[in-house]
């Protein structure tokens, strides 16, 4: 690499940290940078963000009081994130991707879907779940009587994996810690589906298959009220139509949870 190349690639790796910094409320930097102390010798999430994972859902809701310290900013941190996103660089899934997958839906959703990562169709799009198992997701959403719309849908991984394998550890632990993590902060969503083995212990941090963790509500994370369903993904179903009926019970149980009437066919 050349003195322009690689001066080109560090600039544009410290805008993509300073709009990072910026989506976490942060609007300046020291000129100095702060002595080590014990509590700077691990790395800590900045105060406001570790605050919104917490309380988030309380202080932040439409509707509710708010103060000038606690505007409901959720849409443009999201955006913010959405454009560090769309130039990332931390792991080796940017070299082969076409576009970015952050997530698409409404910000203030009940309710929100966490898939594997990007396919072919994802990847030409930009857009989670356009394909043959999208296609699928939504009659389910619809069954569920939500649209796409209402709803919010990511991935574990934001960029495709070459050959549609599944994401590795590491791909998983930087895309969730740098923008799934505070996807779900933001949002807060009352209740979380995973689709998918991938997705389920991604975030539960488990070995437990699919198969044994379906069918009930799990917390997630342990310190909040949020609940995790998880259930099969898409894909899987396409393969296995006769696992459908099962799947249909998770949404039942969500759509309970969330108060919405159903009758069974």
């Amino acid at each position: 690499m050349n003195p322009q190349e690689e001066l080109l690639k560090f600039t544009k790796e410290i805008k993509q940290r300073l709009l990072l910094e910026k989506s976490f409320g942060i609007d300046f930097l020291p000129k100095q940078p702060p002595k080590a102390t014990p509590e700077h010798q691990h790395h800590q999430p900045p105060v406001e963000v570790k605050e919104s994972l917490e309380t988030y859902a309380v202080t932040r809701k439409p509707g509710g009081e708010t103060t000038p310290e606690k505007v409901d900013d959720r849409v443009e941190r999201l955006a913010e994130l959405g454009e560090v996103a769309s130039t990332c660089t931390k792991c080796r899934l940017s070299q082969s991707r076409t576009r970015v997958v952050f997530g698409v839906g409404n910000p203030f959703a009940d309710l929100m879907f966490v898939g594997e990562g990007p396919g072919y169709d994802e990847d030409q799009q930009g857009e989670p779940f356009v394909g043959r198992a999208g296609q699928l997701l939504t009659k389910i959403i619809e069954a569920m009587k939500l649209t796409r719309q209402v709803v919010y849908i990511a991935n574990m991984v934001k960029c495709r994996p070459p050959e549609n394998r599944t994401p590795r550890p590491d791909e998983m632990l930087i895309c969730s810690e740098t923008y799934l993590k505070w996807q779900i902060a933001w949002i807060r969503p009352k209740v979380i589906c995973t689709l998918g083995n991938c997705a389920t212990q991604g975030l539960l941090q488990t070995r437990e298959p699919i198969g044994s963790l379906r069918g009930r509500f799990l917390d997630y994370p342990p310190e909040t009220d949020i609940k995790l369903m998880p259930t099969f993904h898409p894909a899987y179903l396409l393969r296995n139509p006769n696992d459908k009926p099962k799947c249909w019970e998770d949404m039942k149980k969500i759509m309970k949870e969330l108060g919405i009437a159903h009758k069974d066919k």
